[in-house]
């Protein structure tokens, strides 16, 4: 990623130090259609990627050559690239389409509520895990879809080989209301207080993990909310932090773009793009997306561990340091080298975040647990049922 100053930030980022003047003149470039041969088209600053890349990408070294210009686009280029006809069959993305649907319909008969990140409860539809229930009752479909091309391709291109899909489908109904802008996992799923105890090399390193992206499953026009994106803004170094803040927010409702999509189409970006789903002010268009994250395959430790057997293991000791006078620090130590200190992966469907965007953490639950003095029983039992919450379900 390309940032503000010369040189990246060693230390700590602050939100203090975040500037809209150094913001807006990032954004404020403007990409120019010659140096991306492999692009139809610049709408908006936006990247329009269709017969020309599909031309270039039949042999080994014109699909390493349109890659290298895609990584270009979302690291020194606007950050979105979007692709006419990602699904030129458009039976592909119907059948799907009908898959998606009737598991919306099996989970709301089953009293399911798909909770959202940046919505309420019930205000639109959402099918959390919708990659592994796709395959699981519909693996025909599920085939034809993710045989892909253009999805492998800039999978590959900002990830490499290994790379790990999930998938939400979102369903915003007339009248769903736009989000805030914001930015996207794994930095852009906490409040900023969170975000600014990571040091600035995680910044940096953040947008590289994951890529972001939709298939659109019904013609999307502007009046039916498609994505609002913000160009050139994931190359702002603080902006993990600067996002929460009111003039940001205020010089995104601005300043954003907002482009049409037709079923089949499919966008992706750089996860550090400011951007925010738009108002559905249609009356009749249910606006579908596939919502893709392809994550890097590198973000796991070496070895598996059993965290579970570790707490057990551990909490009566952490009770007899506590009551032995033992530091906050001594303590927050211990957990920190067992417990699990991330949410993801989880089931979304059982493990919903409660008061913010990400569920409890392992050890935030042992943090409590310590706090409170709960007993051995008690703990346990809330022990397992997070796990069982994580866990996929049968």
């Amino acid at each position: 990623m390309t940032t503000p100053t010369a040189s990246r930030t060693t230390g700590w980022l602050s939100a203090d130090e975040c500037s809209i003047d150094d913001f807006a003149a990032l954004v404020e470039q403007q990409t120019q259609l010659p140096d991306y041969p492999y692009a139809d088209a610049v709408e908006r600053n936006v990247l329009i990627y269709g017969e020309k890349l599909r031309a270039a990408v039949g042999t080994s070294s014109g699909r390493a050559a349109v890659q290298t210009e895609l990584m270009r686009a979302l690291t020194d280029g606007p950050g979105i690239v979007m692709f006419k006809r990602a699904f030129d069959d458009l039976s592909v993305v119907d059948h799907a389409t009908d898959a998606f649907l009737a598991q919306i319909s099996a989970e709301k008969a089953a009293g399911v509520a798909g909770g959202d990140h940046f919505a309420k409860p019930g205000a639109n539809d959402r099918v959390w895990g919708a990659l592994d229930k796709l395959a699981a009752a519909e693996p025909a479909v599920f085939a034809e879809y993710y045989a892909n091309d253009v999805i492998a391709l800039i999978s590959e291109a900002w990830l490499g080989p290994g790379y790990q899909v999930t998938s939400q489908v979102n369903v915003v109904n007339p009248g769903g209301q736009a989000q805030v802008a914001h930015r996207d996992y794994h930095l852009g799923f906490m409040d900023a207080e969170a975000a600014a105890r990571f040091p600035a090399q995680v910044h940096q390193l953040s947008p590289a993990l994951t890529l972001q992206g939709a298939v659109a499953h019904c013609d999307m026009p502007i009046e039916t909310g498609p994505t609002l994106y913000l160009p050139y803004s994931h190359q702002y170094e603080p902006g993990y932090l600067a996002f929460h803040l009111p003039e940001f927010t205020e010089y995104f409702g601005q300043n954003y773009i907002q482009l049409p999509l037709e079923k089949g189409d499919a966008a992706f970006f750089n996860p550090a793009l400011f951007h925010g789903a738009g108002t559905n002010v249609s009356t009749t268009v249910r606006r579908m997306a596939n919502l893709l994250q392809v994550s890097s395959p590198f973000g796991r430790a070496m070895e598996t561990v059993d965290r579970v057997a570790m707490c057990r293991a551990l909490f009566p000791v952490l009770l007899e340091k506590k009551a032995a006078g033992a530091s906050d620090r001594y303590l927050s130590n211990i957990i920190a080298a067992s417990a699990e200190g991330y949410a993801f992966p989880t089931n979304l469907d059982r493990d919903q975040p409660i008061g913010g965007i990400v569920p409890q953490t392992q050890a935030d639950l042992v943090r409590q647990a310590v706090a409170e003095e709960w007993t051995r029983q008690a703990f346990e039992s809330a022990l397992a049922a997070q796990a069982a919450r994580t866990r996929p379900a049968p």
